[in-house]
């Protein structure tokens, strides 16, 4: 079985975040293992500011990674880099969120906040796991 994929997607301050906390919740609470990749449609600093891998970042590191026992996080500077790459990252998932990617091709809601209510997390969550069965079938 591979994760599905499937993205939350609109314009800037359209409710994606807030759907997408509601579904990552829904999922989970059904067991599901859930892992999500955001699109940043502009440039974002890379780690919080003053932390040791922020430093080295400025210092002129092309990658940082800190770990623990339990979890890691990585940058990396790189060119060319799209979702598909980061997939590769969790192949223990059942389902891959992706914030934003509004005009790609995967299955998708839109948000359109304020001009339309936010779809319901429980009804997406549905759709989503609904889908996801298709696909392992």
């Amino acid at each position: 079985m591979r994760p599905y994929i499937y993205a939350i997607s609109g314009y800037k301050n359209s409710g994606k975040t807030t759907l997408m906390e509601g579904v990552i919740a829904e999922l989970t609470r059904r067991g599901y293992r859930v892992a999500t990749v955001k699109h940043d449609g502009h440039d974002f600093e890379p780690d919080v500011p003053d932390t040791d891998s922020w430093k080295h970042h400025r210092a002129g590191a092309y990658g940082t990674a800190v770990f623990s026992g339990n979890r890691f996080m990585m940058t990396k500077e790189c060119h060319g880099i799209d979702e598909t790459a980061l997939f590769a990252v969790f192949p223990e998932a059942d389902v891959i969120l992706i914030e934003g990617l509004k005009h790609s091709s995967y299955p998708k809601t839109i948000c359109n906040y304020p001009k339309e209510p936010l779809p319901n997390p429980c009804n997406v969550a549905d759709h989503i796991v609904t889908e996801m069965e298709k696909q392992n079938e």
